[in-house]
C-alpha cells in the first residue's frame, strides 16, 4: 500500500476511470465469463499467506484478451464497424478480436507471424477471422496491420495501446474484488501493460488499499526500463518462452496508468516460469501457458514478501502442446526431476548393463541414452555415456550421484 500523497493525487487522474470500466462490465455481460477462483495451499505455503488463482485461462478463447478487444469493437460507430477491423497478435489478442468480431458483425483481419503455433492459427480461422501470415515477430504482423488499416481503412484494435481495451482488462479487477473481498495484493503478468492496468485503474478508485504487481520476463519485458526513464522506452529483448508478455515497448496508455497509479514490476526468468508451470499443472491440475503463469512465478521467485491474501491472475492458457511438452521437460530440469549425467566405462560386455542397473536400485529411471565409443578425449578402451535420468527430486538426485561415486563410476553433470 502508497501512503504518498503525490501518488494519490495521480491516481485520481488515470486516464482510465472505475466508470469506463463499469461500463465495460456491463457491455461484457452474457459475453465473457466469469472466470472461477480458485484457493492454492500448495502456493500459501510457499508464499506465507493465503493465495487464490484467477482463472483467466478458462476464459472464452482461452485467455483475458476478449474482454478488451469486445469492449473497443463494441465501442465503435457503425460507420466503423462497416469498415471492419485489423489487428496483429501471435495468439491471444489474435483469437480474442476473432471471436469478439464474430459476436458483433464485424470482419476482422488478423495478421499474425509465420511461425505463430498452428493450433493458435486454426482457433483465430475458426472464430471467423481471415487470417494472413507475414513476417517472423509480432512487430512484423503489426507493421503489416498498420498499412492494411490505412490501406483499407478497417479500424486497428490494438492489443493493449487504447483506453477502450484498458476498461475491459479492467473489470477482472471487480470479479476479483466480489471473489476474494479482503485482496491486499494482486499479481499479474505484464508485457504491453493493458491487463495490469486495468486492474490498477480499477483498484486504484475502489479498493486503493490493494498493491498491484506486475511480472515481466527477464529475457523481454520494457517495463522496468520505461519506468526508470519516465517514458516507453524499448528494451533488448531476447527469446523467452513466454511470448504473450514478449513486448519491448509498453503502450502509452497503460504506461502512464501503471506508473501513475504505483504499482510494482517484478522480473523472472525462464527458469522461475518453467517452475511455476510444472507447479501449476501437478497442484492445481490446470493447463497455463508461459505467459500466464508469470505472477506465479514471481510468488515462488520471492515468497515471503507478499501481503496476503495474494490474487494471482492465470491470464492465458493457449499454449502448443509441443511448447508445453517442452516447457513442462524444462520445467522438470529446473525442479531437479531430470538428472544430466556423462559416465566414462570400459568397453567390454556388460559394463553398460551394470551401469543401467546401478540407476534402477538407485530409483532412477532412464529416459534417454547416448553410447560413444570414438572421441579424442577418450582412451582406445574407453565408452562415454550420456544420459538423461529421471529423479524424484533435488534430494534424491544427489543421493543418486553419491551412490555411483561410490560404485567407482567417472562422471559428470
Amino acid at each position: 500500500m502508497t501512503h504518498d500523497p503525490q501518488v494519490a493525487v495521480r491516481r485520481s487522474h488515470l486516464r482510465v476511470g472505475i466508470d469506463d470500466i463499469r461500463e465495460a462490465a456491463t457491455m461484457l455481460e452474457g459475453v465473457v465469463t466469469v472466470t472461477p477462483v480458485e484457493r492454492s495451499s500448495a502456493l500459501a505455503s510457499v508464499v506465507g499467506a493465503p493465495v487464490f488463482l484467477k482463472c483467466e485461462n478458462l476464459q472464452r478463447s482461452g485467455s483475458f484478451k476478449l474482454r478488451g478487444a469486445y469492449v473497443r469493437m463494441a465501442r465503435l460507430t457503425e460507420e466503423e464497424k462497416a469498415r471492419g477491423v485489423v489487428a496483429a497478435s501471435a495468439g491471444n489478442h489474435a483469437q480474442g478480436v476473432a471471436l469478439g468480431a464474430r459476436l458483433l458483425g464485424i470482419r476482422a483481419v488478423v495478421y499474425m507471424p509465420t511461425d505463430a503455433a498452428l493450433p493458435k492459427i486454426a482457433a483465430t480461422r475458426e472464430y471467423g477471422a481471415e487470417v494472413r501470415l507475414v513476417g517472423t515477430s509480432v512487430d512484423d504482423a503489426l507493421a503489416a496491420a498498420h498499412e492494411e488499416s490505412v490501406r483499407s481503412g478497417a479500424v486497428l484494435i490494438h492489443p493493449y495501446d487504447h483506453e477502450d481495451v484498458v476498461a475491459g482488462q479492467g473489470t477482472i479487477a471487480l470479479e476479483i474484488l466480489e471473489q476474494v473481498p479482503d485482496v491486499r495484493t494482486v499479481v499479474v503478468p505484464v508485457g504491453g501493460g493493458g491487463l495490469a492496468a486495468g486492474i490498477v485503474a480499477a483498484f486504484a478508485e475502489i479498493a486503493p488499499h490493494v498493491t498491484v504487481v506486475g511480472v515481466q520476463s527477464a529475457r523481454a519485458g520494457g517495463y522496468l526500463g520505461s519506468l526508470a526513464a519516465g517514458v516507453p522506452t524499448r528494451a533488448t529483448t531476447a527469446s523467452t518462452m513466454a511470448d504473450g508478455i514478449a513486448v519491448s515497448t509498453p503502450g502509452h496508455v497503460p504506461f502512464e496508468i501503471i506508473r501513475d497509479g504505483g504499482a510494482q514490476i517484478r522480473t523472472v526468468s525462464e527458469e522461475d516460469i518453467s517452475r511455476a508451470l510444472l507447479f501449476i499443472a501437478e497442484r492445481a491440475k490446470l493447463v497455463v501457458e508461459p505467459a500466464g503463469v508469470a505472477g506465479v512465478a514471481a510468488l515462488m521467485a520471492y515468497p515471503g514478501e507478499y501481503e496476503g491474501p495474494v490474487v494471482a491472475v492465470l491470464s492465458g492458457g493457449n499454449i502448443d502442446p509441443l511448447v508445453l511438452l517442452r516447457v513442462v521437460r524444462h520445467g522438470l530440469a529446473s525442479a531437479g526431476r531430470y538428472l544430466q549425467l556423462r559416465v566414462r566405462l570400459i568397453d567390454r560386455p556388460g559394463a553398460l548393463a551394470g551401469l543401467l542397473q546401478d540407476l534402477a536400485s538407485s530409483g532412477g529411471n532412464v529416459m534417454h541414452v547416448d553410447h560413444v565409443r570414438t572421441g579424442v578425449d577418450l582412451a582406445i578402451d574407453e565408452v562415454e555415456v550420456t544420459m538423461q535420468v529421471e529423479t524424484k527430486g533435488p534430494e534424491h538426485c544427489a543421493a543418486l550421484l553419491d551412490h555411483l561415486r561410490a560404485e567407482g563410476y567417472s562422471l559428470s553433470e
